[in-house]
């Protein structure tokens, strides 16, 4: 795949409301995305939505975009250049914002909302994650049996851009055998075989570790009464295959019953199967000890419940701001804004988000677990970005 550019503004005009809409094209021939502008009155609860909680969040991401030396602060098909964003956050630095309204009106001022489209469609599909909880022991004994990974100290990371600048971004990962890079180990070789994988944690089930690889990220619960948070470290390189559409394409699990919470039951309920359904899902993640905040994204930030969002790196920049507007599991109105701090091995596409929704046991899963709505985004470009 070629290196995607910005590579032109379209003004177009509507005749039946003489109104002059402003698109980004960003195309590969033919176009992929499309940003469109619109005014923040065309964010459907802009108003309502109380920021206060989100004035850590800009916080925490101009700290890091304060450091930031690379030209663009993603490698990704929408980009925001760096010294645009780097005088925003300059400026909100200094007005040190601690109201949700006086921080409403800085976005205002300082950022666009344009309408993320694919092919000329807006609508895709938001779904949500949260942090679990599993149960461990830093020693093997009784009940806790089941290794949670480090990283291998054998894991090997190529880029293919490394070597050719005209080469497309892509993450390969393997080891090195009989001198030549090979894929590394799928789950099922990773759980049964001997590995270079240093044992963090030993559960007491295997099916929350499996959750917990899938969310990403947990608090363990230890049997001496702390607790420790786990977050992610790596992945094997191996196909992503979710344990959901696994249930489903045996016919497992009726598709009414395909949420986390009901999966989760049915796993523990058949032990026997489980196992070698979960071997299915070739992705196997690596976790490390978070010391404080947490959990920690792929943004290198600790994530916000209700306001970080995972997505789709190739096409969103992680750091960047989105208005989302979608809905709950419950079919409430979501409009609220977010930030691009995570990505996941299933959120893939232009118009594609997964809603972090907390921290917690059960009660959050039984939420989280079931959010797959249809929706649609804005990213919010800094004013001297679009205006150059």
């Amino acid at each position: 795949m070629k290196k995607i550019s910005l590579l032109l503004f379209i003004l177009l005009f509507f005749s039946s409301c003489s109104k002059q809409v402003e698109k980004k094209i960003i195309s590969e021939n033919p176009p992929v995305v499309e940003l469109t502008k619109v005014s923040y009155n065309e964010l459907e609860g802009w108003k309502q939505d109380n920021l206060d909680d989100f004035i850590p969040v800009l916080t925490g991401i101009c700290n890091k975009i304060k450091y930031l030396q690379s030209p663009i602060i993603d490698q990704s098909y929408i980009t925001i250049k760096t010294k645009d964003y780097q005088k925003i956050c300059l400026e909100f630095n200094k007005q040190k914002i601690t109201d949700s309204s006086d921080l409403r009106l800085f976005l205002e001022k300082y950022f666009t909302p344009w309408l993320i489209q694919y092919n000329g469609n807006a609508e895709g599909t938001f779904t949500s994650y949260y942090e679990t909880q599993i149960h461990a022991s830093q020693h093997k004994h009784g009940k806790y049996i089941y290794p949670v990974y480090g990283k291998p100290s054998d894991l090997i990371e190529v880029n293919l851009r490394d070597f050719d600048p005209n080469l497309p971004q892509k993450r390969i990962v393997g080891k090195i055998y009989k001198q030549k890079l090979q894929p590394y180990p799928t789950r099922q070789e990773i759980e049964t075989s001997l590995n270079k994988a240093p044992v963090l944690l030993w559960a007491d089930d295997p099916v929350d570790i499996h959750i917990m690889q899938i969310q990403g990220s947990a608090v363990a619960l230890l049997d001496d009464g702390r607790q420790i948070r786990i977050g992610y470290a790596d992945n094997n390189g191996r196909p992503f295959k979710g344990i959901g559409r696994i249930l489903l394409e045996k016919k497992l699990i009726p598709p009414e019953k395909a949420d986390m919470i009901n999966i989760k039951k049915w796993l523990k309920e058949h032990p026997d199967q489980a196992k070698s359904l979960m071997w299915e899902n070739q992705r196997y993640i690596f976790h490390r000890i978070i010391e404080g905040q947490g959990p920690i994204g792929a943004y290198g930030l600790p994530l916000t419940a209700g306001r970080s969002l995972a997505v789709d790196r190739q096409y969103i920049p992680l750091g960047a701001l989105l208005w989302l507007e979608t809905k709950t599991p419950d079919q409430q109105p979501l409009h609220k804004i977010v930030a691009a701090q995570d990505i996941g091995s299933a959120i893939k596409g232009v118009v594609r988000g997964d809603y972090f929704w907390g921290s917690g046991g059960d009660d959050v899963l039984a939420l989280a677990g079931k959010m797959n709505s249809i929706g649609h985004y804005f990213i919010l470009l800094p004013k001297e970005t679009i205006n150059e």
